[in-house]
């Protein structure tokens, strides 16, 4: 009989080890999974500063720079798909063509000195600077929160119970190979 409860107490501290292993490491999947959800609410808090932002900017140079007019159109269609999109992936698409569609209109900027002496569009150009470098820092943020998780739910033993559990890898907030390449100045 003796044996009998030695076996069964095993056995029952097995399940209770295993047990309080999953549920550490669904805890643990659950804090890092909120944690990206957290950062990315403030990329998307900077995406949306900096779309409110640009409409502002935008009527400033169209009343400086009319020729420049598809430049201009770039940038408030790029706006408009930010605004659309619905998913991660896609609000990352959507900001990285915003990205670029801003870069095109710095380069206007450059070419036509009298936009810099408008002390609106000063102002506005140093609060689109002051968001774009917001942004970053929040995409930094978010792109390590996205490391830390990927790698709990791809390392062994933790990516058996992550799959079973549900847990997927998380996009990272990725710069088009566009943005790699410097805008090219060049002056009338």
């Amino acid at each position: 009989m003796k044996p009998l409860w030695i076996a069964l107490g095993v056995v029952i501290l097995l399940v209770v080890g295993v047990g309080g292993m999953v549920a550490s490491k669904w805890n643990e999947l659950v804090t890092m999974d909120t944690d990206i959800k957290a950062k990315w609410a403030q990329v998307d808090n900077q995406l949306q500063r900096r779309a409110d932002l640009i409409p502002n900017l935008v009527e400033t140079v169209k009343g400086f720079a009319a020729q420049e007019r598809a430049v201009i159109e770039s940038v408030t269609a790029a706006r408009a798909k930010l605004a659309g999109a619905g998913s991660v992936p896609d609000r990352i698409a959507a900001s990285n063509e915003l990205s670029g569609a801003l870069a095109r209109l710095l380069v206007v900027v450059e070419n036509y000195p009298t936009l810099k002496s408008d002390a609106t569009f000063i102002r506005l150009m140093d609060e689109l600077a002051g968001t774009e470098n917001r942004l970053s820092v929040e995409r930094k943020r978010y792109n390590d929160s996205v490391q830390v998780y990927n790698v709990a739910v791809r390392r062994f033993p933790g990516n058996l119970l992550a799959g079973l559990l549900g847990f997927r890898e998380q996009p990272f907030f990725e710069v088009p190979a566009a943005a790699r390449q410097a805008p090219q100045v060049k002056f009338p």
